[in-house]
């Protein structure tokens, strides 16, 4: 693989689910490495970027994190922050059932219907650290991720940061691997 080209990339990707689930915090974790204790519901939607390299295929990638806001009251202007979106991270709140119910029922819809068609998305299940409250196995995520065909199925803690950096990359990879760049995913 020494000789590939250098290639540059933009990606749009959605951080998708229930308010309340951690979207935020998993894109504050990944772009800054904090972490919040008081919720702070989005409004809307918040667009940040990161930068990062993949040495493996020797490419430079902008990332363009749509945190979409999660509240009904923005269901009609939330369509049109999916445009030109490639990727998205599905994530639920392992304490509250309920958002895990919502991933199939309403944010995989979402995302199929208002983004791009050949569209990857990941699922995520966020707060593994709060074990004594979660309500969602293991098990059960791995499941829904196999009959959604997700990418992949991870389980995360923004809170301590256990598996954030991977999700995101692991989207990317997923990305890119779709667009037709080769390469093999660890």
């Amino acid at each position: 693989m020494g000789d590939i080209e250098k290639r540059e990339w933009a990606l749009k990707l959605a951080v998708l689910g229930d308010p309340a689930v951690g979207k935020t915090s998993l894109i504050d974790k990944y772009i800054t490495d904090s972490f919040r204790e008081n919720y702070q519901p989005t409004l809307g939607v918040n667009i940040v970027s990161k930068d990062i390299r993949i040495e493996e295929i020797n490419s430079k990638i902008r990332l363009l994190l749509w945190d979409i806001a999660g509240q009904h009251k923005y269901e009609l202007t939330r369509q049109s922050f999916f445009q030109g979106c490639v990727g998205a991270l599905l994530v639920y709140d392992m304490t509250r059932y309920s958002t895990f119910e919502q991933i199939s029922l309403k944010w995989l819809e979402d995302f199929k219907n208002f983004s791009r068609p050949d569209g990857v998305y990941i699922l995520i299940g966020n707060k593994s650290d709060l074990t004594d409250s979660i309500r969602v196995s293991s098990e059960e995520g791995k499941s829904l991720s196999q009959k959604i065909n997700a990418a992949e199925f991870i389980e995360t803690s923004a809170k301590y940061g256990k598996n954030v950096e991977k999700a995101f990359k692991k989207l990317v990879l997923h990305i890119l691997r779709k667009s037709g760049v080769k390469f093999e995913i660890n």
